[in-house]
C-alpha cells in the first residue's frame, strides 16, 4: 500500500483518532492551547467585525452624497502665519459657496453655543444650542414631527425661535405638545416652534442621543463673538459629482482667501465615503494586530503538541520498531506521526471554533453594546483551520522525523 493510496490515508486518520481516543485526557489537555487560541482569535475577530459593521452602518446612514467643510490650519504651520481669524470659515464664504457651486444641492452651517436653558423652575446648565439654516433638515435627514421647521424669514430677521427634540422637552418638563411654549436660552426668551425627531446612535457602546435645541444660525452667531466657529454640511446633487463638488468648493474658498498655487489649503473638504475608507483601513489594521497578539496562544499550544508527540514517540518505540520490521518505510512512519499531530490540532481547532461561536453569540447579546452584528466571518473560519493545521505540521514535524529515523533493531529492544 503506497502513500498515494486513499486507503492508506483513511487508515492513518483512523489510527490517529484511535490513539487520541486512547489517551483522551492527555489529548484534551494537549489541545487546550489550540482550543483557547482559536476561540480567542475568532471571538476577537467577531467582536471587531460587529463593531466595524455598526460604525460603517452609522457612517453610511449619513449618506454617500454628503460633504463636510471645516477650517483646518496647515500641518506644522506656525500660528502667526495662519491665525484663527483667517483660518475660520466666514459668513461671506458661506453665502458664496451656496451661490457658486452648481454641484451642491444644498448646504447648511452648523455652530454650537453653550448656554443655560430654563423652562419655569427647570434649569439645565451647560447645554449646547445649535445654530442651523433651514436646509439643515434635508442635509441631516431630520424631520419635524410637530410644529414647523425654520424658514428664510426666521434666519433673515433673527427671530428668537427654536426647535427642540423630544428628550429636551422631557428634561425641561415641557407639556406634551410644547409648540407655542417659551423657554429661556442664555437668559433670552425663545418661542418653541417645532419638535425635531430624536435620532439615537450608539457609537462604541455609548448612546450619543441627548437633549437638542436648535436656533437660526444668524441668532446663534449673534450670541457669540465675531471669531465664532462653524462647519458646513453640504449635499451634492449626486454621488457621481462628489469630486466635482469638492473641486468647486476648493476653488471658491481658495479664491476668496487669496491663496495662490503653492499655498496650502486653510480648510478641509471631506466626503463621508472618504471617512468610510479610512475607517475600513483602520479596522483591518486593528483586526490584524489583535489577531496576531491573540494568535500567540496558538504557538504556545503548538509547543504542547510537540512535547506530547515526543512523549508518544518514546512510549511507542517498540511499536515503531515492529512496524519497520514488517516493512513500514521511514516516510510511512513520518506521515503517521505527522498526521496524528495535525489531526489533534484540527480537532482542537474545531472545538475552539465552537467555543468562539458561543463567545460571539454572548458578545452579540450584550445589551447596549452596539455589537448585535458580531459574527465569525468565513475567512476567519478558514484562518482558524489553516492555523491549526499549520501548527500541527510545524510542531509535529520534529517528533515525526525522530520516529522515522529510529533504528528498528534498537526500537525492538527498547523497554
Amino acid at each position: 500500500m503506497t502513500l498515494l493510496s486513499p486507503i492508506f490515508w483513511v487508515q492513518a486518520v483512523a489510527l490517529a483518532i484511535s490513539q487520541i481516543w486512547a489517551n483522551k485526557v492527555r489529548s484534551m489537555l494537549t489541545a487546550l492551547g489550540i482550543i483557547v487560541g482559536v476561540a480567542s482569535v475568532t471571538a476577537v475577530i467577531a467582536a471587531l467585525s460587529g463593531l466595524k459593521s455598526r460604525v460603517l452602518t452609522e457612517f453610511e446612514s449619513f449618506g454617500a452624497n454628503r460633504l463636510l467643510i471645516f477650517p483646518d490650519r496647515p500641518d506644522n504651520a506656525p500660528r502667526n502665519l495662519y491665525p484663527w481669524e483667517e483660518v475660520r470659515l466666514k459668513e461671506r464664504e458661506l453665502v458664496e459657496l451656496s451661490q457658486s457651486c452648481p454641484s451642491l444641492r444644498t448646504l447648511t452651517p452648523i455652530t454650537s453655543v453653550g448656554a443655560s436653558v430654563q423652562y419655569a423652575d427647570t434649569l439645565l446648565d451647560g447645554s449646547t444650542i445649535t445654530g442651523i439654516w433651514p436646509a439643515w433638515h434635508e442635509a441631516e435627514n431630520r424631520a419635524v414631527i410637530a410644529g414647523r421647521p425654520f424658514n428664510g424669514i426666521d434666519e433673515r430677521e433673527r427671530r428668537q425661535v427654536c426647535l427642540i427634540n423630544e428628550e429636551a422637552a422631557g428634561e425641561l418638563k415641557l407639556p406634551r405638545d410644547p409648540v407655542g411654549e417659551h423657554i429661556l436660552l442664555g437668559g433670552r426668551r425663545f418661542l418653541v416652534i417645532g419638535v425635531v425627531e430624536t435620532v439615537q446612535q450608539a457609537m462604541f457602546g455609548m448612546n450619543t442621543s441627548s437633549a437638542e435645541i436648535f436656533v437660526p444660525f444668524s441668532v446663534a452667531a449673534a450670541m457669540q463673538d465675531r471669531t465664532f466657529f462653524f462647519r458646513i454640511v453640504a449635499m451634492v446633487k449626486s454621488p457621481d459629482v462628489a469630486e466635482e463638488a469638492k473641486s468647486e468648493v476648493r476653488f471658491v474658498l481658495r479664491r476668496m482667501r487669496g491663496l495662490r498655487g503653492s499655498d496650502p489649503d486653510t480648510f478641509a473638504v471631506a466626503a463621508i465615503d472618504q471617512f468610510i475608507e479610512q475607517f475600513k483601513a483602520l479596522a483591518a489594521g486593528i483586526t490584524a494586530v489583535a489577531g496576531g497578539i491573540v494568535g500567540v496562544s496558538l504557538l504556545v499550544g503548538g509547543i504542547g503538541i510537540m512535547n506530547i508527540m515526543l512523549v508518544a514517540v518514546s512510549e511507542r518505540t517498540r511499536e515503531i520498531g515492529l512496524r519497520k520490521a514488517v516493512g513500514a518505510t521511514p516516510l510511512a512512519i513520518l506521515s503517521q506521526f505527522l498526521l496524528e499531530a495535525v489531526t489533534l490540532c484540527l480537532l482542537g481547532g474545531i472545538v475552539g471554533l465552537l467555543c468562539g461561536q458561543f463567545l460571539a453569540f454572548v458578545i452579540s447579546s450584550i445589551p447596549n453594546a452596539g455589537l448585535e452584528e458580531a459574527s465569525i466571518p468565513g475567512w476567519a473560519v478558514a484562518m482558524a483551520f489553516g492555523f491549526s493545521g499549520g501548527v500541527g505540521v510545524l510542531f509535529g514535524m520534529f517528533p515525526a522525523i525522530k520516529a522515522s529515523r529510529l533504528d528498528p533493531i534498537e526500537a525492538l529492544r527498547h523497554e
